[in-house]
């Protein structure tokens, strides 16, 4: 079948409220682990996890850090309003926004839309012991999203200074339940680093530095490169069919050293989440398309939702990413800077990624079908497996190491 006629119905299961865990456990590494080898499930502990892996295997972790993507603003008639950063607008650079003093913008989604239609929105907070007044005004509509001006006062205070204060962590919609503080740390991978997800990449959560620590000892090499994820992670598939459904923008940065030893490792790799598996599968495609064009700009590599699919893959894996590094090297960048819009579905035939470890996610998902496409349409033992041995779902539950 076409892979733009796959039914997202197809993808269905039944997930009860209370299989969905609300809170992390105590130890991130104490988690369970399901272990999908060939065919054959069995279950772990997740500290247990570089016993599963060959030795001189190269793992790719995203260090992308969740950033307190929602502020609250009240008017004067009591309405509150939610302004929930979604993509930098200006600067339109992650790294240059939170570092920007003064004034930015942003899209973003507004909560009580219909009791803001016009006019500015201001709070006072603290930022290390000084009065900074923060407002908002709402501009033009992109798509379901605005774009919305940020001005505040205070000396040397970044926007990074900002959110800090006013901002609050955005947990998955589907835990129902309000922020803690506890989930400043917990929503957190620990080698978390580059401010700009509204989501965090849940597979690294259960790693500790004592499972790190294994994972260098048992000789497994590590990388790590940079996807932001978007809202749209949560964006339910509406269509019947998911030729129908569109995928979000993602931001994704690769350096040039990881990139090398990608080609050392012969273009495999093992995946931690689906944000590094999106980077990485783009990264071929950016490859496939510098080879036969080497003179495009970093603007000219965006990889478009169904790319993979209409493409003739006629490079070997390490052929595509030395066409990247060569790229790289040639326009003296230090790290690839592009955006990926790629579904990964039944259909989909993987380049890089060899091996995975995930968490188990939602029914009628995009992620359910890049698992499904992963395992050639396993998916269905897995969770089922799971469903019965009662393993926790979705952002705070358990993992699973999927070697198809």
């Amino acid at each position: 079948m076409d892979t733009k006629h796959i039914h997202i119905s197809d993808y269905d299961y039944p997930l009860p409220q209370e299989r969905i865990a609300k809170f992390p456990i105590q130890e991130r590494d104490h988690s369970r682990l399901l272990v999908y080898e060939h065919g054959n499930v069995s279950e772990d502990v997740f500290y247990n996890l570089p016993s599963h892996l060959p030795s001189k295997a190269l793992m790719v972790f995203n260090n992308t850090k969740v950033i307190q993507a929602r502020i609250h603003f009240r008017k004067d008639t009591g309405a509150l309003i939610e302004v929930f950063l979604l993509e930098p607008a200006f600067p339109a650079d992650y790294e240059r926004m939170f570092q920007t003093t003064g004034h930015c913008s942003w899209l973003c989604l507004v909560g009580n839309l219909k009791k803001w239609k016009e006019g500015v929105l201001s709070r006072t907070i603290s930022v290390r012991k000084q009065a900074v007044t923060l407002t908002v005004a709402k501009r033009d509509a992109c798509g379901t999203s605005h774009r919305v001006d940020f001005e505040w006062d205070g000396d040397n205070v970044t926007f990074a200074d900002i959110l800090d204060a006013a901002g609050e962590l955005p947990i998955p919609p589907y835990l129902n339940r309000k922020t803690e503080e506890s989930d400043k740390t917990t929503y957190q991978t620990v080698y978390s680093k580059i401010k700009g997800s509204v989501a965090a990449p849940t597979a690294g959560l259960h790693f500790t530095e004592n499972v790190l620590a294994a994972l260098d000892a048992h000789g497994i090499e590590r990388e790590e490169l940079t996807l932001h994820v978007g809202a749209g992670t949560f964006r339910p598939v509406k269509s019947e069919e998911i030729g129908s459904h569109e995928m979000h923008t993602e931001y994704v940065s690769v350096r040039l050293e990881t990139i090398e030893r990608l080609i050392a490792h012969e273009g495999q790799a093992i995946a931690v989440g689906t944000t590094s598996v999106r980077t990485l599968e783009s990264l071929y495609y950016m490859g496939l398309r510098l080879s036969a064009n080497p003179g495009l700009t970093e603007g000219q590599l965006h990889i478009d939702q169904w790319e993979p699919y209409e493409v003739e893959a006629t490079l070997s894996p390490v052929d595509a990413l030395c066409a990247v590094r060569d790229y790289l090297v040639r326009n003296g960048l230090p790290s690839l800077h592009s955006s990926t819009r790629i579904i990964i579905a039944p259909g989909y035939e993987y380049k890089i990624v060899k091996m995975l470890v995930t968490n188990f996610h939602q029914p009628q998902s995009t992620l359910l079908l890049l698992v499904s496409a992963f395992v050639n349409g396993d998916w269905r033992k897995i969770y089922d497996y799971a469903l019965a041995h009662d393993f926790r779902f979705l952002s705070y539950g358990d993992s699973s190491l999927l070697i198809p």
